[in-house]
């Protein structure tokens, strides 16, 4: 199969650091990389081993699964150069919460049959469930995952995904704060964390509240289009909204104690359709080039410069089974053909 427009995209990506890197005592430290969500809402679809060529071919080596999906992951074994972030469904997280057993179970079904071949490197517990009514069922799973996970001394780290709906205020930065839901449900995984320096994985989405204000926000302020200052917060200038967003989380954390808690981006994109012309290719592709480009950087953000940080787009592939509208038009590539929606380089 033939993958058109990707020879600069693999280029780019080639000299992409590892996700997350082990120190010899056991914290995860995070470098400058991009992965790729892979989504599987859809009836349309590639296989996955079509899929796993695809990611080969523009130099995609960390991917994330949303659920132990058993024909993904078996499509991956003897493809140790693609990490993989397994996700734990939400609605499992009421049994896995309720006994260390069902977590032991888990485990041994979902993760243990594949450690020989496939390269896992991380589990999240539930995606964006905090804050809600499930939220308090996350930190007890996170509990149980990470010490059976230590036990057998697996190389893999234990988080959540949060969105940023945990934020009362995001504006300016430094005034961002959580909700009072969040500080309840929030912030205990956020300290547990925080032993390890295990990173907290945050979705982070300028397009939403560019969406719902296009004409007070500018949309090269959403788009990292821009390199003059557009917000000014005391000393720090910000001339794009995804950092400010990104700060707005730091400076939340750091108001309830957790000082230096890495961040991994788990999803941002921007929708080609759906919403007339404020969802357009062209600005998909702009914003999505420009996330890369600032990842891969390596300069951080105003609050947290030259400082290492990872993120996964979302997502490979528009799916036609998730709501109708801009959320089944995230995708860089049509499923039908594999062949990019807009150019990437």
């Amino acid at each position: 199969m033939v993958y058109s427009s990707k020879k600069l995209f693999l280029f780019f990506l080639s000299c992409i650091m590892l996700i997350f890197n082990y120190n010899t005592s056991g914290i995860v430290t995070t470098a400058n990389s991009i992965g790729l969500n892979y989504g599987l809402l859809g009836d349309n679809l590639p296989a996955p081993s079509n899929v796993l060529n695809l990611y080969k071919s523009i130099g995609i080596t960390k991917i994330r699964i949303f659920d132990p999906n058993t024909e993904v992951l078996n499509a991956l074994r003897g493809h140790n150069n693609i990490e993989v972030t397994v996700g734990v469904r939400d609605q499992d997280l009421a049994a896995l919460a309720a006994s260390e057993e069902a977590a032991k179970d888990w485990v041994a079904t979902n993760i243990e049959p594949y450690l020989a071949d496939v390269n896992i490197s991380f589990i999240t517990v539930g995606n964006e469930v905090i804050p809600g009514p499930i939220g308090p069922q996350v930190l007890p799973v996170m509990q149980s995952l990470t010490n059976l996970v230590k036990s057998r001394n697996l190389p893999i780290a234990v988080s959540t995904v949060v969105a940023m709906s945990n934020l009362k205020q995001s504006y300016p930065p430094s005034a961002g704060k959580f909700t009072s839901q969040a500080r309840e449900q929030l912030v205990p995984v956020l300290k547990l964390l925080s032993q390890t320096s295990t990173p907290i994985l945050v979705n982070i989405y300028p397009y939403f509240p560019y969406a719902s204000d296009p004409t007070n926000i500018p949309l090269d302020y959403a788009t990292f289009n821009i390199e003059v200052v557009v917000v000014q917060d005391g000393p720090l200038g910000y001339s794009n909204m995804f950092d400010a967003i990104f700060d707005a989380f730091v400076w939340a954390m750091e108001k309830e104690g957790v000082k230096d808690l890495p961040l991994v981006v788990s999803e941002t994109g921007w929708p080609s359709a759906g919403n007339g012309n404020l969802t357009t290719p062209d600005i998909a592709g702009t914003y999505n080039r420009n996330f890369v480009k600032h990842v891969l950087s390596g300069k951080g953000t105003p609050k947290r410069p030259n400082n290492g940080m990872d993120g996964f787009l979302f997502a490979t592939f528009n799916e036609n089974q998730k709501p109708a509208g801009t959320e089944q038009n995230f995708g860089l590539y049509n499923p039908s053909d594999m062949k990019p929606i807009y150019k990437l380089f």
